[in-house]
Order: structure tokens, then C-alpha cells, then sequence
């Protein structure tokens, strides 16, 4: 783990909210001249604590409004299979996250879709999948309250 200050923390408070701030701006509200914040930014880059930037595209505008979180539970595990179930569900674009979990359930999935149709055709092309059987369980999200929110960087 890097070793990070209060100006590189509020750097990456900055960049969290606004990722396309110009660096002149960016420089402005945490005190610094420009040439040092470009170097801490770029320091943070290289260190890999910032891992890139995107575009937060609207899923509604897309048709894209539909999300479901689904536990999947197998019926056998084995480091094979996990790894079978891994590779299985980093194909499948609309998984937008997955998580191996401790617990009474295996796998914890979050897919974005257009409607519901489409989800019961995924979650059978999921099962299809799959190496061993497969009990899932899916829970609709009926508004969203907050989603990819900055991480707490100064704690």
C-alpha cells in the first residue's frame, strides 16, 4: 500500500467526482501549483492507485434500466469449478460485477438489462454455464439510491 497524504487524498477526492478536471483546475482547489499536482497525479497513476478513467454513461439512455442481483449457489465446489464459473461469467457483458462470497450463497452478481424477458434468458444462459447445478436467487432493485460512489479516502 502507498503511502498517501492529505494532498494526495484530496486529489483523489477530486478526480472521484469530476475525472476530467484540467489539471490547472484540479491544481487550483487543493493548493498546489500546477506542475507539482501533475506530478503527484501522475505518481498516483504509475503507483496504480488510480487505475484509469471513464465515462459514467446514463443506463436508461442506453435501454439499460433494469438491474438484478442474483446469488447463485452450487451444488459442488471445487477449485476447478470456480474457476469453470469464473471464466463463464467474465464472457457474459451483462454481469456487471460478480463476487466469490463467504456465506449460504456462492456467488453474488449484479446484471443491468432492458427487461425482464432478457433477464430469464440470461440467468438460463448462466445456468447453462455452469459445470454443476445451480440454485439461484434474484432480487429486483426498485430504485437505485446510490451507485459507484467515490471510495473514502480520507479515513
Amino acid at each position: 500500500m502507498i503511502e498517501l497524504d492529505r494532498i494526495d487524498r484530496k486529489i483523489l477526492e477530486a478526480l472521484q467526482r469530476e475525472g476530467r478536471l484540467p489539471m490547472t483546475e484540479l491544481a487550483q482547489r487543493i493548493g498546489l501549483s500546477a506542475s507539482p499536482c501533475t506530478e503527484r497525479v501522475k505518481r498516483l497513476e504509475r503507483s496504480g492507485v488510480i487505475q484509469g478513467y471513464q465515462a459514467r454513461v446514463n443506463p436508461e439512455a442506453l435501454g439499460r434500466g433494469l438491474v438484478v442481483f442474483v446469488e447463485l449457489t452450487l451444488s459442488a465446489k471445487s477449485a476447478q469449478i470456480f474457476e469453470a464459473v469464473r471464466q463463464a461469467l467474465l464472457l457474459e457483458p451483462r454481469v456487471l460485477e460478480c463476487h466469490l462470497i463467504s456465506g449460504s450463497f456462492d456467488y453474488l452478481l449484479k446484471v443491468r438489462l432492458s427487461a425482464m424477458r432478457e433477464y430469464r434468458e440470461l440467468l438460463g444462459h448462466i445456468l447453462r454455464q455452469i459445470p454443476v447445478p445451480a440454485q439461484s436467487n434474484s432480487y429486483v432493485v426498485m430504485e437505485e439510491i446510490q451507485e459507484n460512489g467515490p471510495l473514502p479516502v480520507g479515513l
